[in-house]
Formats: C-alpha cells, sequence, structure tokens
C-alpha cells in the first residue's frame, strides 16, 4: 500500500527520484511507446528494394550475355551494395524509438550510439499533422512539434499509429501543462 502524499512533499517517480514537474496525484499518461510503423514509409522503403533488385540483376545481366568486362568481384560488391541499400534503412527506422506521454515526448534514436531527446510538452509552441492519402489507408501519420526547446526546436514523429488520436491529446494536453506551470505566450507585435 503506497502513502498518501502530503501537500509540501514532492512527487516520487517510478525510478524513486523526486518528480517536480508534476502536480502530486496527476499520473503520468502514456499515449504510444513504439517504433515507428514501416507501413508508413512503404514507398519509400519499396524504391530502396527495387534499386537492391537492380543491382542483383546486374550480374545476373552479365552471366546471361556474357559481359567480357564483368568480373566476380563486381559481382560480390553490386550483392553487398544492393544488401545495405536495404538494411541500412531498415535498421534506421528500427533503431527509432518515441515515447509520448501527457508531460514528455522521448525520442530515441541511433544504431551503434543511442541518443535520447526529451522535448517537455510545456515547451511546444506549435504541433502540425501530415496523413497523406496512403498513411489514412494503413492508419498512421506524421506529427510535427515545433518547440521552445534549445536541444530539439523541431521534432517529426513519422509512423505514428492512431496519429490524429495522438495528435488531439497532444493538443489537448500542451494547453494544460501550459496552464499549470503558468507559462504564458506574448505577441510582440500588432
Amino acid at each position: 500500500m503506497t502513502e498518501p502524499i502530503q501537500p509540501n512533499q514532492p512527487v516520487v517517480s517510478a525510478a524513486g527520484a523526486p518528480d517536480h514537474h508534476r502536480e502530486p496525484g496527476d499520473e503520468e499518461v502514456v499515449y504510444f511507446d513504439g517504433r515507428p510503423l514501416l507501413r508508413a514509409d512503404q514507398i519509400k522503403f519499396g524504391g530502396w528494394v527495387v534499386l537492391a533488385l537492380l543491382l542483383v540483376a546486374l550480374p545476373i545481366c552479365a552471366w546471361l550475355f556474357e559481359w567480357s568486362w564483368w568480373r566476380w568481384p563486381m559481382t560480390l560488391v553490386a550483392l553487398l551494395i544492393a544488401l545495405l541499400i536495404v538494411a541500412v534503412p531498415w535498421a534506421r527506422l528500427r533503431s527509432t524509438r518515441y515515447r509520448i506521454s501527457n508531460y514528455r515526448i522521448d525520442f530515441e534514436r541511433g544504431i551503434l550510439k543511442k541518443q535520447i531527446d526529451t522535448l517537455e510538452l510545456w515547451h511546444v509552441e506549435d504541433i502540425h499533422f501530415e496523413q497523406s492519402l496512403i498513411d489514412r489507408m494503413f492508419n498512421v501519420g506524421s506529427i510535427m512539434v515545433m518547440s521552445n526547446d534549445k536541444t530539439t526546436p523541431r521534432l517529426e514523429l513519422h509512423g505514428v499509429p492512431r496519429p490524429r488520436e495522438i495528435f488531439d491529446a497532444l493538443k489537448q494536453r500542451v494547453i494544460a501543462v501550459k496552464r499549470q506551470r503558468g507559462v504564458l505566450k506574448l505577441d510582440a507585435g500588432a
């Protein structure tokens, strides 16, 4: 059984450290925690596969048409490049992870070296939603987050499932978190 939170006591996160950004009794809700979906980039990925297949076809054509200038090392290079053309975009996509909650967005990326950037929602200035016809058919989309955060002024969340639902939730939470923190937006001109 957990003890009730006292009025002047900081909220303690799951890791045991005090979380000064949350009101007592306010739970963190995770809207999405996962990788971008491959179906969001299927046309781009299909183009890479076609290019790789063309490179694999080169040694086959060299053998069928008996090209005298074609050498075995060229076959190995063509196959290696074809493998890389497909593997690198797939690995980059699989090494990206988003964790979108009602307080922050964590953006993790990197194949050999991992980097995680956190964007607190009270830094967000504007949110943009984009979903093409093909994206709508597969229920994926992109959410562009513009902020006044120095390390992450612009963050694109690409290949997010249920994007409209997440976009609407983020839009409401940005307003609520700014109100909660007392952040005011002032316009300089008029």
